[in-house]
C-alpha cells in the first residue's frame, strides 16, 4: 500500500532521496537527492524551462546570486514580514506552527497575526474545547508569538559580530533576484515588456515545523518566472499563464483529478490576485500547493525603486508613456513537483504470472534512465561485447545504464521500479546463433506493457528516439 512511509523508504532504497547528514543522525528538513533523484528533479526543472523559456521568444532566463545586498529583503517586506506563528509546548519544548495547529480544531488561520490567533485559542476555550500540544498531549503552551523564516548570515563577518546592522540573508525565494537585474536585462538583452524573466534556484526558510519528507524543507529549489507588462495587459496575460502551466502537467502525465485551483481570499501585501495549483498528495492526505500565480502589480519595483534610488520607470515609446511594469508571477517548488511526480507514478501492481512489481510509470521524457542495455549472460564474451558496443553508441544520445548484475527479471524488477521506460537484451538472436533471421537485432521490452518487439540494432537509435518523445 502506497504512503508516505513507504514512499520514504522507496525513495532510499532506490537512490531517489536520501536523509542528510545520515552517517551523523541526519539533519532536520534537509534531504540530499541520489543518482537517480538527481536526474529526475533536473529532467522536471529542465521539462519546465523548456515550456516556460524556450518556447516563448519573450521570456529570458536567468541565475541571480543566493546572497544579494540586505536591503533587497528590506524592500521586499522580507524583514519585517517574513514570519510565522510559533508556539510552545512548555513540558516538551515541542515548537508548533500556530496556524497548522489551528486548522486541526476546524480553524482557518491563514494570514491571522500572533493576537488573532491567540483570541482564536481563547474563543475555543471559552467554548470548552482544549487545546493540546500534538506532540505529548500537554496543555501548557506559551501565547502565540513571530517567528521568522529568514536564515540569516555571518557572510564576511565573525560569527561574534552578527548583528542587525551586519546581517546578510541567504534568499527566501529567488525572484528578487529577478527584480534586482530587471534593469539590466531591459538594457542588455534588446527585451521590453511585455516580457518575462526567469530562474531556478535554490532558497532557504527557517521553517518552524519542516515535515511531510521534501514537501516542506529548510533548503529547497523553486523555478520562478515574472512577466512584466503593462498594466492594462495583466489580467490577459495572468489568464494565458494560467491555462498554460495547468496544461504542462496533464502532458506529463498527471492525471485530471489529482489537481485542482486553489483560489486565495486571503491575499498576501503584494497582491491583487492568487491562484494555487495544488497536488492530490495522497501520501500527505490530500490536496496541497504545487505552483502559485499572483498579480503582484507594481508593487516589488517600485519598492526597489524606492529603496535604491534608482529608477525603474519603463517610457512605451508606442504609447507615449513612462510607466512601472507590472508583474505576473508563477512559482513552483522543484522538490513538491519532484514529490508529486514520485506519488503519481509509484504503481503497486500484479502481474498476468500473478507475481508483483513496483512500477514508476513516469512519462518516458521523465525517467531517470531512459533505456537499460544487458547482456543477457555476462560470462558470454561475444554478447557482452556487443552489449557494451550499443550502450555506448547509445549514451551519446539518451541516458542509458548498463546492467549484468544478477539474472535477466531481477534487471527487469529494478529497471521497473527506476521508472526506466526500455529494456534492450543482447541475446543469442543478436549473434545470429538460434535463429539466423533474428541476427543483428535485440530485445526490446516496454516498462509498461511488458511487451517485447525485436528491433534492429541498425534501427535502435531512431526506434527508441520516436517511441522516448526524445
Amino acid at each position: 500500500m502506497k504512503n508516505l512511509d513507504t514512499l520514504v523508504s522507496f525513495c532510499k532504497r532506490r537512490g531517489f532521496i536520501y536523509p542528510s547528514s545520515e552517517i551523523y543522525g541526519g539533519f532536520a528538513a534537509v534531504y540530499d537527492y541520489g543518482p537517480y533523484g538527481a536526474e529526475l528533479k533536473n529532467n522536471i526543472a529542465q521539462a519546465w524551462w523548456k515550456q516556460v523559456v524556450r518556447k516563448h521568444a519573450d521570456v529570458v532566463g536567468l541565475d541571480s546570486g543566493i546572497f544579494m545586498h540586505p536591503m533587497t529583503w528590506k524592500a521586499s517586506g522580507h524583514v519585517d514580514n517574513f514570519d510565522d506563528p510559533q508556539i510552545d509546548c512548555r513540558d516538551c519544548k515541542n515548537r508548533i506552527r500556530a496556524d497548522l495547529m489551528l486548522e486541526e480544531y476546524g480553524i482557518d488561520a491563514d494570514k491571522m497575526s500572533p493576537q488573532e490567533i491567540n483570541d482564536a485559542i481563547e474563543k475555543l476555550k471559552q467554548k470548552g474545547t482544549e487545546i493540546k500540544c500534538p506532540k505529548c498531549g500537554g496543555k501548557n503552551l506559551t501565547p502565540a508569538k513571530k517567528f521568522s523564516l529568514m536564515v540569516k548570515s555571518n557572510l564576511g563577518s565573525p560569527t561574534s559580530e552578527l548583528n542587525e546592522e551586519n546581517v546578510v540573508y541567504a534568499r527566501a525565494e529567488t525572484c528578487q533576484g529577478i527584480y534586482l537585474n530587471y534593469k539590466n536585462v531591459v538594457d542588455s538583452v534588446r527585451v521590453k515588456p511585455p516580457f518575462g524573466i526567469a530562474q531556478i534556484g535554490k532558497a532557504f526558510r527557517n521553517e518552524i515545523v519542516a515535515r511531510q519528507f521534501i514537501f516542506r524543507t529548510r533548503e529547497f529549489e523553486q523555478m520562478e518566472m515574472q512577466y512584466f507588462c503593462h498594466p492594462s495587459e495583466a489580467n490577459a496575460i495572468y489568464d494565458q499563464w494560467k491555462a498554460e502551466r495547468w496544461n504542462w502537467y496533464l502532458e506529463y502525465g498527471i492525471k485530471p483529478e489529482n489537481i485542482q485551483w486553489y483560489k486565495h481570499i486571503k491575499l498576501a501585501h503584494y497582491a491583487s490576485q492568487a491562484y494555487d495549483i495544488q497536488y492530490n498528495f495522497e501520501v500527505l492526505g490530500g490536496f496541497k500547493e504545487i505552483e502559485g500565480f499572483h498579480m503582484r502589480g507594481d508593487w516589488d519595483l517600485s519598492q526597489h525603486a524606492k529603496f535604491s534610488g534608482q529608477n525603474l520607470e519603463y517610457f512605451d515609446t508606442k504609447r507615449n508613456e513612462k510607466y512601472v511594469p507590472n508583474v505576473v508571477e508563477t512559482s513552483v517548488g522543484l522538490n513538491r513537483l519532484v514529490l508529486a511526480f514520485l506519488s503519481e507514478s509509484y504503481t503497486e501492481e500484479k502481474l498476468p504470472d500473478d507475481t508483483e512489481r513496483i512500477v514508476l510509470k513516469l512519462d518516458p521524457r521523465l525517467a531517470p534512465v531512459k533505456v537499460a542495455v544487458f547482456p543477457l549472460l555476462k560470462n558470454k564474451e561475444m554478447i557482452v561485447a556487443k552489449a557494451q558496443e550499443i550502450f555506448k553508441n547509445l549514451a551519446d544520445k539518451f541516458a542509458v545504464e548498463y546492467d549484468d548484475n544478477s539474472n535477466i527479471g531481477k534487471r527487469y524488477r529494478r529497471q521497473d521500479e527506476i521508472g526506466t521506460p526500455y529494456c534492450v537484451t543482447v541475446d543469442f538472436g543478436t549473434l545470429g546463433e538460434e535463429k539466423p533471421e533474428e541476427k543483428d537485432t535485440v530485445t526490446v521490452r516496454n516498462r509498461d506493457t511488458l511487451e517485447q518487439v525485436r528491433v534492429k540494432v541498425d534501427e535502435l537509435e531512431s526506434w527508441l528516439t520516436k517511441n522516448l518523445k526524445a
